[in-house]
């Protein structure tokens, strides 16, 4: 009988004040070095080269590097806005956060749409824009169109922001298996900003997903007991049964799931299965997004990732978001094995 004396996830209970949702917008821990120097184009795509020289262009542009007076005058009366568009996994978060490091931590503000949405919730419409209009850029990973009031509200921040001189950039997903899928989701992007769809340059990053070249989801799980046993006196280590922490989350606003994970370094998960609860399955994709963010590993016991999210849930309106959590959750799991077979 193992007897477990490690902390659960479950038991936090965040608080968060708008002025952390603000000095939050900085780019995740998981690219904390990011570069285009250290983004590996594939040969194989050359649309992803093409990107890395258009977003070095565009972060000379805004650091003032790349012409006189009168040609950096002119950026700032017409700053650029980019949009990435693309299959997950191809490098578009880091493209992203490279471009928010080129132009730098205080001038640059970097969050995913649904920090944004909660910032504006936090601040209010008015006192957000206030504050990202200091900023020389403001990039937002993850553009959702799923919700139209958000979508809504995201267009008419990005038009504000663009109309004090703000640079923007963008990025969403689509599906990487359907053919030309891409296009039809970088017109609905442009549409969904409306007033703003003439100002954005659309690049195509083509490829695949660079963490399901060696993935499989089948063979993810280990024994509940093995999971205890690897996280009892872990420092910093945290261990939860799937559905009670399925249940934690639902009490937790999700703009808190990162607050939630402060000071986490190992996540063991036992009795895992799969979902069949939207609600469920889209909380906890945000969980492993946050994860993922902060490169916290994940032993996974129960089922692992076998059917993790249902095939209704795959093939429906979210699949994008599911599809995602596999490979990011299957990357973490990884590490998850590797602490493992370290204390083996």
């Amino acid at each position: 009988m193992v007897t477990v004396t490690t902390p659960h996830l479950s038991d936090v209970r965040p608080s968060v004040p708008a002025d952390r949702l603000l000095a939050d917008l900085v780019p995740p821990r998981h690219f904390a070095d990011a570069s285009f120097a250290t983004y590996r184009a594939n040969p194989a795509f050359p649309s992803q080269q093409a990107t890395v020289d258009r977003l070095t262009e565009v972060a000379a542009q805004l650091t003032g590097s790349s012409g006189g007076f009168f040609k950096r005058l002119k950026a700032r009366k017409t700053p650029p806005a980019v949009y990435l568009d693309g299959g997950f996994g191809v490098g578009k978060t880091h493209l992203l956060t490279s471009l928010a490091h080129s132009v730098g931590a205080g001038a640059s503000a970097y969050g995913t749409f649904v920090e944004y949405t909660n910032l504006v919730g936090a601040l209010g419409f008015a006192k957000t824009v206030e504050a990202l209009a200091t900023k020389t850029l403001v990039c937002i990973d993850e553009f959702e169109l799923d919700d139209p009031g958000d979508t809504v509200l995201m267009s008419r921040l990005l038009r504000e922001l663009a109309d004090r001189g703000v640079a923007l950039a963008a990025t969403s997903n689509t599906l990487p298996d359907s053919l030309g899928e891409g296009r039809f989701a970088a017109e609905d992007f442009l549409r969904e900003i409306q007033a703003l769809s003439a100002r954005f340059e659309v690049m195509r990053v083509d490829g695949e997903d660079y963490r399901q070249r060696t993935l499989v989801t089948s063979g993810t799980a280990t024994p509940d007991d093995a999971v205890e046993r690897a996280v009892d006196g872990q420092p910093g280590a945290m261990l939860d049964d799937f559905d009670v922490l399925l249940t934690h989350l639902s009490h937790v606003h999700p703009s808190r799931y990162g607050a939630m994970l402060d000071g986490v370094q190992l996540l063991g998960l036992t009795a895992v299965r799969p979902l069949v609860d939207q609600s469920q399955g889209l909380r906890f994709v945000v969980l492993v997004d946050r994860l993922y963010d902060r490169d916290v590993p994940v032993l996974l016991g129960g089922t692992g990732l076998e059917d993790l999210f249902s095939e209704q849930m795959i093939n429906g309106g979210y699949r994008k978001k599911y599809l995602r959590a596999l490979s990011r959750l299957g990357s973490l799991a990884q590490d998850g094995r590797a602490v493992l077979d370290a204390a083996a």
